[in-house]
Order: C-alpha cells, then structure tokens, then sequence
C-alpha cells in the first residue's frame, strides 16, 4: 500500500541522451578503485557534461541513493575533465541496473520526526573539506535529505560530524514549524541520531572544550535546541546509521539493503529489509 514515485523513463531518457543505453550495470553509484583528481585532461564536450548532470541533479528527488555521488561530481562542474566524465558514466551504468527502483511512500500510524546524520572526514582529497549530510523520516516516510561539501575545513571528525548534527537539526527544526502550521500534532520531541560519541556528548555538554574552540559559534545553536527539549541527540551505532553520506560505509553494504533503507524499492513492490532490521534495533 502506499504510493510509488518513479522516473523510468526519465532515466531512459538521460541514458539516450549520454549514449550508454547498452551500458554494463554496476552495483554501487560511486567506484571504490577510482578517485576523482583535479590534474587531468579537460574534457571535450562541457556542454554535454552539464547537461547530463543538470539531469542528474534532478533526478535526486526521487532517487537519494545517488545524491552523494551527484553532488561529488558537481563541484567540478566549472572545469569537467575526462576522470570527472568517467565519473558521471559511472552514475548512469548505476542507473542502468536500477531503472525500475522508485520511492515507496506508505500510509503510518506514526506522525514522529527522527532523522540521521551522517559525514565523512576530509573526504575531499583537493581541498580536505568534509561531506556532510542527512535523512529525515517522517514516521516510516523520508521526506527529506542532503548530501553536500561543508563550507570551511574541518580539524577533527567531531567537528565534521557535528556540522552535519547543526544542519540536519536546522532542517528538522523547520519541517516540524512546517507541521505545526499544518496542524499536524507533535506527539514528542524529534530525535536525531548520530554516530559520533563526540558529537552527541557536545551536543549537551554546557563545557566548552579546548579541543573544540576552533568550532564555528553559529553550529552551537544545537545546544540550545537540546536545552529548550526542542530535539533530542541519540546516539546509534555506525552499523545501524543509514549511510548518506559516507562513502566508505556506502561501499560494505549491498545494493538491496541501502535502498530499501530509503524507501526505494523495484516495482513489483520489495519489502524493506534494512528499514524493518534498525527500527526493530531502535525500539529495543
């Protein structure tokens, strides 16, 4: 039950456009042997190029699982170059495997915001900027997400993780005054989970720790969020956070399970194995 959002021939549709219609499929959006170097030959058709990504970017609102591999090739779209090309014909043998997956959006009992953040430490091998990102569920239904490259350079990983703690809480924060307008009642507070101990124990300690000095004012708002009992910071295990924005975590887990985890899934309908597997570890 439910409604399935699907862009099938969208996808046939960007395939054609890029000339891989008879592409290889692959399992995973992102190459875990390739890595994406600034030095290397321009690419001969820039056009092309931002054609094809314009779509890409696009076909993000109803496919999350290619958001960080989106966005990854996106900030090399000023000057594409042949590794950048490479990169976008990766995405698009993905898709090929997986033209029929859509986004399931079911009926629940539940009216509960939860969401999951996520970053990858100087991931950025140009820069050292860290990927921040996402997922927010309305009761068993993501409804939004985000995967991007922080503003400024990160010094630890507790300050990557709880920049993307400061902006899944900004999101959060305003899609539950979303709802109050809507009058949608708000049975308790959201609960955001984190799988940094350090992120979550600063979250609500009032100590201002030397190590964490260098952390930018405006990301400490959280705290006060956390004080007003506005949200509340849990923390989950690496294993059970949904990986949106970790690349490394993204690569151990198989196509199925990820997917399902978003609430994608190939039609004929496919039950949502991940999804059931960390809410039933939630609720222990």
């Amino acid at each position: 039950m439910g409604l399935m959002l699907r862009q099938h021939k969208y996808i046939l549709d960007i395939l054609t456009r890029a000339g891989m219609t008879s592409c290889k499929p692959v399992d995973t959006p992102v190459s875990p042997s390739k890595v994406i170097l600034l030095p290397d030959h321009s690419f001969s058709d820039p056009t092309r190029f931002h054609q094809i990504m314009g779509a890409l970017q696009y076909l993000t609102f109803t496919r999350p699982d290619i958001c960080f591999a989106v966005n990854r090739v996106c900030q090399f779209i000023h000057a594409p170059t042949n590794s950048h090309w490479a990169a976008v014909k990766h995405i698009l043998c993905y898709l090929k495997g997986t033209t029929s997956y859509g986004f399931h959006i079911t009926r629940g009992s539940s009216f509960a915001l939860h969401g999951f953040t996520d970053a990858e430490w100087a991931g950025s091998i140009d820069d050292r900027k860290s990927t921040g990102g996402y997922l927010v569920f309305f009761g068993q239904t993501p409804i939004s997400w985000k995967s991007g490259k922080q503003r400024t350079v990160a010094r630890s990983s507790t300050e990557a993780e709880y920049k993307a703690l400061a902006d899944g809480t900004a999101e959060v924060i305003w899609l539950q005054y979303l709802l109050t307008d809507l009058q949608v009642p708000s049975v308790s507070a959201p609960t955001i989970w984190c799988d940094n101990l350090g992120a979550t124990y600063l979250s609500a300690n009032p100590i201002f720790h030397a190590r964490t000095k260098h952390v930018e004012v405006d990301y400490h708002f959280v705290r006060d969020r956390v004080a007003k009992k506005e949200i509340q910071i849990c923390f989950v295990p690496s294993q059970v956070n949904l990986p949106m924005s970790s690349l490394n975590r993204f690569l151990l887990h198989p196509l199925l399970p990820f997917g399902s985890s978003f609430g994608l899934i190939p039609h004929p309908q496919l039950e949502g194995v991940y999804y059931r597997m960390y809410i039933m570890y939630l609720s222990e």
